[in-house]
């Protein structure tokens, strides 16, 4: 059971990326997929995540600091989630990283995950 975050990169502020989380070992609809992002020094903040499918809804999450900015998205074929993130900010830079929990609701609490990738760095340019 892994999955891997990447697409990160250089952006200027009001651009984009679409970050993926690629997922292997098991089935995306039967996981809680949450978004979280960290700077140095803070801790782990949860942006954006959706319930599993099978058990729960699929229902979204996001926080308000990216609210209508950031979407989630996913590609069952690809078992891969992607998090679009457009008019991006400065304050977005950070370490992006996708976590999962079987049969999960959605849930920005990072101890609520206990399957994590490595992260992607984003960094937006003023």
């Amino acid at each position: 059971v892994q999955l891997q975050a990447y697409g990160g990169g250089l952006v200027h502020s009001g651009g984009s990326l679409r970050l993926s989380c690629a997922v292997s070992g098991f089935s995306l609809d039967d996981y809680a997929i949450g978004w979280f992002r960290q700077t140095p020094g803070k801790e782990r903040e949860g942006i954006s995540c959706v319930s599993s499918i099978s058990r729960h809804d699929g229902s979204t999450y996001y926080a308000d600091s990216v609210k209508g900015r950031f979407t989630i998205s996913r590609d069952n074929a690809k078992n891969t989630l992607y998090l679009q993130m457009d008019n991006l900010k400065p304050e977005d830079t950070a370490v992006y990283y996708c976590a999962a929990r079987k049969f999960g609701r959605a849930s920005a609490n990072a101890a609520f995950y206990d399957i994590w990738g490595h992260g992607t760095l984003v960094t937006v340019s003023s």
